[in-house]
């Protein structure tokens, strides 16, 4: 009896393991707003949510309003929320306030509330994954996780307006939150090629002069009198802003 005993959680490993690795290693993300389906037939996936996910959620700590930045998962209200925009403003005697929109992780509704700075936010702990982007079709991204090489499609909302910013082979980052995708950056950093600019203006003044250019992935940015058509530049991602001119 006890030589079955030891033998049998071998057998239902086993069995498992055979079985998780005869099925696909493809994996389809879906976008927040949209329920989860099945790439293959477009079912509901089985795992679907009965229950918004973030009602049975409780990890995360308190901070004042003044420490909420973009890209923070905050609880407000029972409710969890991206932080789409934060805006800092003060009101005199009043006191500083900061304005934030938000994102609805459950339903992608959108709203926009005001913070004291002082007041005591909720803020949620999410996980970052580092994938490879593969290629853009339409609306959808694909990227792989570099060390299974399970591929994910998910929806190019994800990255924002940041998408203009993909490249081959690129390395970005999701944000998870209970494996549950919240959101999807690229570096902060990016190197681009100018792609048309305004001739080298001529003269010395005692301040720096910038122009407009059209970056190569048609974002137009504000860089250098001195930059021309064909420079490469490194961009800041966060606010689109001029860095440096690349290395050779």
């Amino acid at each position: 009896m006890q030589a079955l005993r030891k033998r049998l959680p071998r057998i239902l490993f086993a069995t498992v393991s055979s079985s998780s690795l005869s099925s696909p290693r493809t994996l389809t993300v879906y976008r927040p707003s949209l329920p989860l389906t099945n790439s293959s037939n477009g079912s509901l996936a089985r795992g679907t949510f009965v229950s918004p996910w973030s009602a049975i959620q409780h990890r995360g700590a308190k901070v004042l309003g003044s420490d909420v930045r973009l890209g923070n998962v905050i609880q407000r209200k029972g409710r969890i929320y991206q932080v789409l925009k934060a805006q800092h403003t003060q009101h005199g005697r009043g006191g500083a306030t900061i304005q934030v929109e938000l994102r609805d992780v459950d339903t992608g509704n959108k709203i926009t509330e005001r913070f004291r700075t002082d007041e005591a936010i909720e803020r949620v702990f999410v996980e970052d994954k580092s994938f490879t982007f593969l290629y853009a079709e339409g609306d959808s991204i694909m990227i792989m996780e570099p060390n299974t090489f399970e591929q994910m499609e998910i929806h190019k909302d994800m990255f924002g307006k940041n998408a203009a910013y993909l490249k081959d082979d690129m390395a970005v980052t999701l944000q998870f939150y209970d494996g549950k995708l919240m959101s999807a950056s690229v570096p902060h950093r990016v190197t681009c090629t100018i792609a048309e600019a305004q001739d080298p203006m001529k003269g010395i003044t005692a301040t720096p002069q910038y122009k407009r250019a059209l970056l190569d992935n048609g974002l137009t940015v504000m860089v250098p009198s001195f930059i021309r058509t064909g420079d490469e530049v490194v961009i800041n991602t966060t606010d689109d802003s001029y860095i440096t001119r690349a290395k050779e």
